[in-house]
Formats: structure tokens, C-alpha cells, sequence
């Protein structure tokens, strides 16, 4: 078997973390795309999906600044996971009432499961991560 050696970036802090600038990014898009929501939806869905999208980074943070105790680092990735998905049901809501595109929906979305997906190698790898 043939090892990988490929050079592996340092993490000094949870800003230098791929998923975390990833769900940074996401929570920017749908900032911007949740201001063409209807203003009726303000103190709903805009806020909601704002929030649970902001979340994922927070917690991201969060976990990074647990890693000492490993069951800490990962409820607070799972809790991560779970305002990755929240803000995925809100974004489905906001394509069923026609304020985005099938198109924009689809792209936040795969952006959303790649964190997702991230944040569960972390989980699985926790051990790498605390100590």
C-alpha cells in the first residue's frame, strides 16, 4: 500500500479550518439572497435561515475551542450538523414558495452537504483533533 504524502496544512485556529471559511461562505450567500425574501417574512424565515446558517460557523469555533475533551468537540460538531440541516429545511421552504431559484437553492445546497460531510470526518476523526 502505497502512503500519501502529501504535506498537510498546519491548524493554528479554527479560522484556518476549510469547513469553517466553507460555512462562512454559505451563511454570506444566503445572507444576500435572503434579502429579496418578502418583508413579511422577516421575523420568520429571513431570520431563521440566517441564524441557523450563521450557527454552523459559531459552533465550528466552538468545538475547535472544546478539543480538550473530545465529547465536547463533538457535540458541538454535531450541533453544527444539525443547524447545517435546519437552515438546508429552511432554504427547501423558501424554494417552495418561489423566493429563490431551483438553481441558487441547488448550489447552496450542495454547499451546505459538502460541510455537512466534512464536519462528519471530523466527528469520525475526532481523535486527531483533541489531546
Amino acid at each position: 500500500m502505497k502512503e500519501d504524502y502529501r504535506p498537510r496544512k498546519v491548524i493554528n485556529s479554527f479560522r484556518d479550518l476549510d469547513v469553517y471559511q466553507m460555512a462562512r461562505q454559505a451563511s454570506y450567500q444566503i445572507f444576500v439572497i435572503t434579502k429579496d425574501f418578502p418583508k413579511d417574512e422577516k421575523y420568520s424565515m429571513t431570520d431563521q435561515v440566517r441564524r441557523s446558517s450563521r450557527a454552523v460557523a459559531s459552533m465550528i469555533a466552538e468545538a475547535w475551542a472544546r478539543r480538550r475533551y473530545m465529547a465536547a468537540f463533538i457535540d458541538k460538531l454535531n450541533q453544527a450538523q444539525g443547524e447545517a440541516m435546519e437552515s438546508q429545511a429552511w432554504l427547501d421552504q423558501a424554494l417552495d414558495c418561489k423566493y429563490m431559484s431551483s438553481e441558487k437553492h441547488a448550489e447552496i445546497d450542495a454547499a451546505i452537504q459538502a460541510i455537512g460531510g466534512k464536519l462528519q470526518r471530523m466527528i469520525d476523526k475526532a481523535d486527531t483533533f483533541c489531546g
